[in-house]
């Protein structure tokens, strides 16, 4: 508990009292009544010896009363005790030297003032104190003189009294003055000592908010440091100028740059130089206040290009633009788009030269029958010539309708046991002759105990040798061409195509050392007639192969650089039900559509039943939910409109039927956290046409799963 002003005050005085007492006894008081005995020597003589025992006699008093107040410390009563007695018996050893020396006319009088000085000058009593020792000094020097001593030299006695009688008023006033000046002094310690208290109270409190703030900034920058550093996209903070400023390790990661590195560069600089005005144009869009959601191509350090998706926006720090931006790699996903997209087309290709095949071969069937009439009606050896020339050409076009046919049709042919191994084998014996007049070598690399498939040996036979043929013609010059074999288990979270389904597929790859297929062209080599031998090829060779291997519920994709040759992968389910494909027509698929507009729901009634498909119109979303709940086993597509999803409907719906696959219909972009789920399979866009709806259906009704891919197709 804190002591109030006036205990301060009165244990300092105390303290102040008790040490000026002390050095007042001894040394002074002591030290100057023995060093005085050199006056008595000078002075009187006679009395050295009395004069010598007076003070040795007062000094031991004195000397003790010393030691009393050291064992008593800092007590009131004591210290106005010792001070009293002190006064008292140095003013009679005074008045006895003074009786001893002259009497009334001593000049030993002046010892009384030298205890007045050392009592009223030196020791801070209360005035009441100082008071009663001034008085009882001064009466120890007059009273014994006026009852004791003969008076002769009235003058010297009266001047004496009134000079020690001024000299204690006088040293009753210094008193009064000092304690006055000592209580201030006192109360102003105090308070500043209070004030000190307080400040320091003050001080502590705001050490311990300081240390406090400080230790939560550490822990909330501890906090976001590790979610910037540990983000699974890569996060960049850039000025408004476009100069970065932070970037997280992902980001670093994905450019193939140390951090430093990136630091204060602009990041145009990561940009491809087609892309500078679109990105100046995306920087003054976020400075204005808009967040962007964007694909873009940035350079990694080795050159390559990676594909981003980004989200900027401006933020403000400190009264600062910035501007902070995430990137999320999806170079895989747009390889997977792409596949899909070119299966997607391939397909319609496949239904485009089916159709054209059949009535352009009804055709050629007239041709060749009206030569042939021709050849016998005439006898002309020149009109025979160009009868044949026409039978020839039509006997031509049947065989590349035959290679259309192949390419489009919808079941294998002979559907029997077989091993790709032996396939190769047969092929390359056949090839190897001419391969060497090409000075083009074989490497096989064939998996021992490759296990048995279904299928047709002599469609795949063709695709073998059509992809060696096509090797061969890459290389003309020689080189080497690799045929390989493996298994290949596809798991769930497979990204090697997205129509492959999960589990085992035996693998063919067939790499060669040539010229490589150019970039801009590597999506069109496996439609039909598009061809880069000029007269010498037909263009039918790759989509021959491409309509088997998908027949045989396979795929087949390439992989190529221009200068570093081209691999194409052949992948054939192990446990494939090779049965000729049921058709939409042959059995009704189930379509819920939960849209609004009456336009479109009539637009897409006439498209799909036409194909087939049996279109249930639900006006509800609750109507939707009972449709699929009664008709589980009936329905698993849902075609919606965006503006009808929400988070509680989806959270239904996934309650419902889990299994449902979703296909969005919007006229704008989609959400990314709608894409994102599971049960979304593809986002069509509108305007969008007939075969890219059908296409869309097709592809979520003829996959086991498609996880993971959504397409945000358009006409375009």
């Amino acid at each position: 508990m804190a002591m109030t002003k006036e205990e301060y005050i009165q244990r300092e005085r105390l303290s102040i009292t008790q040490f000026l007492l002390s050095l007042l006894l001894f040394p002074f008081g002591v030290g100057t009544i023995m060093l005085l005995s050199i006056l008595d020597y000078f002075v009187t003589p006679e009395n050295l010896t009395k004069f010598l025992i007076y003070r040795i006699i007062f000094a031991s008093l004195m000397m003790g009363e010393y030691l009393i107040l050291k064992l008593k410390k800092n007590n009131n009563i004591l210290q106005s005790i010792i001070t009293l007695s002190g006064a008292l018996t140095t003013a009679i050893m005074v008045e006895l030297m003074i009786f001893s020396f002259g009497g009334h006319q001593s000049s030993y009088y002046a010892g009384m003032i030298i205890v007045l000085v050392f009592v009223l000058g030196f020791i801070p009593l209360s005035l009441r104190m100082t008071a009663f020792v001034s008085s009882l000094v001064c009466a120890i020097y007059f009273v014994p003189i006026m009852l004791f001593d003969h008076i002769t030299n009235s003058r010297v006695f009266i001047n004496n009294n009134i000079f020690l009688i001024s000299f204690a008023l006088g040293g009753f006033a210094w008193r009064y003055y000092n304690n006055n000046l000592l209580l201030k002094k006192l109360s102003l310690e105090y308070d500043l000592s209070m004030a000190n208290t307080q400040l320091k109270k003050h001080s502590d409190h705001l050490e311990e908010l300081v240390d406090e703030k400080t230790k939560n900034l550490a822990i909330v920058t501890k906090k976001y440091m590790t979610l910037f550093e540990n983000s699974n996209d890569g996060v960049a903070l850039i000025s408004k100028e476009g100069i970065i400023l932070e970037v997280n390790n992902k980001f670093s990661e994905l450019h193939g740059f140390d951090r430093d590195a990136l630091k204060g560069v602009h990041f145009r600089i990561l940009e491809p130089e087609e892309n500078e005005e679109v990105a100046k144009k995306r920087l003054e869009r976020i400075i204005k206040g808009e967040s962007l959601i964007f694909e873009t191509e940035h350079y990694r350090k080795d050159g390559t290009k990676i594909a981003l998706e980004v989200s900027s926006k401006g933020i403000e720090i400190d009264d600062e633009f910035y501007i902070q931006s995430l990137y999320r790699d999806i170079t895989e996903k747009k390889a997977l788009q792409r596949q899909l997209i070119q299966a997607q087309k391939m397909e319609s290709f496949g239904m485009l030269a089916g159709g054209l095949a059949h009535d352009f071969r009804n055709l050629l069937t007239v041709i060749h029958g009206y030569s042939e009439m021709i050849d016998h009606l005439e006898d002309d050896p020149t009109i025979k010539k160009y009868a044949n020339g026409i039978d020839g050409a039509t006997r031509k076009a049947e065989q590349m309708v035959t290679s259309l046919l192949q390419f489009a049709k919808q079941s294998t042919g002979e559907i029997t046991t077989m091993n790709i191994n032996d396939i190769v084998e047969n092929v390359t014996n056949l090839v190897s002759p001419m391969l060497i007049k090409e000075n083009i070598t074989i490497e096989k690399r064939l998996s021992e105990s490759l296990p048995s498939l279904k299928g047709d040996p002599h469609l795949i036979e063709q695709v073998i040798m059509n992809l060696v043929i096509n090797a061969k013609d890459a290389m003309p010059d020689g080189g080497k061409i690799k045929v390989e074999t493996s298994i290949t288990d596809v798991n769930e979270d497979n990204s090697i195509h997205p129509l492959l389904s999960p589990g085992e597929h035996v693998t063919l790859r067939i790499s060669d050392s040539g010229t490589g297929i150019p970039e801009e062209i590597k999506d069109r080599i496996f439609e039909p007639f598009f061809t880069t031998k000029g007269a010498k090829g037909t263009g039918l060779g790759l989509a021959m192969a491409y309509g088997i291997v998908k027949a045989h519920k396979g795929i087949i994709k390439v992989n190529s650089e221009t200068g570093k040759g081209s691999t194409f992968e052949i992948y054939l389910p192990l446990y494939a039900d090779l049965k000729p494909i049921v058709t939409t027509e042959e059995v009704k698929i189930s379509i819920v559509a939960l849209i609004r507009d009456a336009e479109l729901i009539e637009r897409l009634r006439s498209i799909l039943e036409a194909k087939g498909y049996r279109v249930i119109h639900a006006e509800s979303t609750s109507y939707c939910l009972d449709i699929l709940s009664g008709l589980s086993n009936a329905v698993n597509i849902l075609m919606v409109e965006l503006s009808i999803v929400d988070a509680n409907f989806l959270s239904k719906l996934k309650s419902a039927r889990p299994d449902i696959k979703i296909i969005l219909i919007s006229d704008r972009e989609v959400p990314a956290r709608l894409i994102e789920d599971d049960n979304v399979k593809i986002a069509l866009r509108i305007p969008f046409n007939d075969s890219l709806l059908i296409s869309a259906v097709q592809s979520v009704t003829s996959l086991s799963r498609l996880d993971k891919l959504p397409q945000d197709l358009s006409q375009s």
